[in-house]
């Protein structure tokens, strides 16, 4: 983190982006209100409505997979609906070509009665042929019925799921937007000196937390060459730098934490976990001595905030509200580990499927 909360101060509008709820009177600055304490609370805030967005973030990914299997279920049950149509249809012919040529004899008593046994057996392969094309059609019709059934409760199922869905995203909006509220409250409610002393406080903080990780050897000492999707990686989040942190979003214009480090390997050309703490479950982890440029840096414990790294302890992030995309120190957060994109089991198998 940097000290930006003086100007935090005058733009809590912004990070709200327009979504936030009435705004709602704060209480008077408590001037003797430690500032480690407000400090505390305001990261603790922070760290809440980002864990907040990410918890959005994955259900959002889930209404948009869901969203694509109703499509697909959709479609398969337009198409099971004409292929009954035209089973009916067929069923329908067969069985005015029956009436049509009915009679007092039964085609096999007539085949018993032909005269000519070459004649009889032309008329034997014939009957044989309507039989077996009848016991498809009648196949096809039961199958097409049972077939366009299931599909029909299998799409009923999906876009039942896809409303509930729907619901929880609606309920975790809310709740994001509400620690937005609260962040914006708290920070409203400082004086112009309890958010200088705050800023001051927190830069002193992440520069111990660097110094010691550096000096601790835990990054290593000989820099490690990225690979050349990490290059390209590298290349867009810095591209970035400079445009605003936005809760949910995922570029172009802004960017939350997981949506600059999932839109960077994607347009590297490794498409990636969208959220924080999908990237740690499922990318390769890598200790932070072989850190490379494009790898991922995750923090807190319930790995709620990602950043990319770009060498010598830095790396590329989108911090929080009301902030832009820039370069930190790596310890600009509590440090959980570190992930390789382009060196996972789940990459290695897509690799190997080209």
């Amino acid at each position: 983190m940097s000290g930006v909360l003086l100007r935090l101060a005058c733009t809590a509008a912004v990070a709200a982006q327009s979504v936030l709820a009435p705004a709602v009177a704060v209480a008077a600055p408590d001037p003797q209100r430690p500032v480690s304490e407000l400090l505390t609370d305001l990261q603790q805030l922070y760290r809440q409505t980002e864990q907040a967005t990410e918890t959005y973030n994955a259900t959002a990914e889930q209404l948009k997979k869901q969203q694509a299997e109703v499509d697909r279920l959709d479609g398969e049950l337009a198409r099971a609906r004409l292929a009954l149509q035209s089973s009916r249809t067929d069923a329908g012919r067969l069985a005015r070509e029956q009436y049509q040529n009915r009679s007092d004899l039964s085609p096999y008593v007539r085949l018993l009665l032909a005269p000519d046994p070459q004649h009889a057996l032309d008329e034997g392969h014939v009957i044989g042929q309507l039989a077996r094309e009848r016991a498809e059609t009648v196949d096809r019709l039961t199958g097409t019925e049972k077939k366009k059934d299931a599909l029909a409760r299998a799409a009923r199922k999906a876009l039942d799921t896809q409303q509930t869905l729907a619901a929880r995203q609606k309920k975790q909006r809310d709740d994001v937007t509400t620690r937005l509220a609260d962040v914006e409250r708290l920070l409203a409610s400082l004086t112009p000196q309890q958010l200088s002393a705050i800023a001051r406080l927190e830069q002193q903080g992440v520069t111990e937390a660097q110094d010691k990780l550096a000096t601790s050897g835990a990054l290593g000492k000989a820099a490690v060459p990225s690979s050349a999707e990490g290059e390209r990686a590298v290349r867009y989040a810095m591209d970035q730098i400079g445009k605003p942190y936005q809760w949910g979003a995922a570029g172009p214009k802004s960017y939350d934490c997981s949506g600059l480090t999932s839109q960077a390997w994607d347009h590297a050309g490794t498409p990636i976990p969208r959220t924080s703490q999908e990237q740690w479950d499922r990318l390769k982890r890598i200790p932070l001595t072989d850190l490379r440029p494009g790898d991922l840096v995750i923090y807190f414990p319930e790995a709620t905030h990602v950043a990319m790294y770009v060498g010598d302890g830095k790396v590329v992030q989108a911090p929080r509200p009301g902030e832009k995309i820039r370069i930190s120190p790596l310890a600009s957060n509590p440090v959980l580990g570190a992930v390789r994109p382009d060196d996972s089991p789940a990459q290695a198998r897509a690799t190997e499927a080209r």
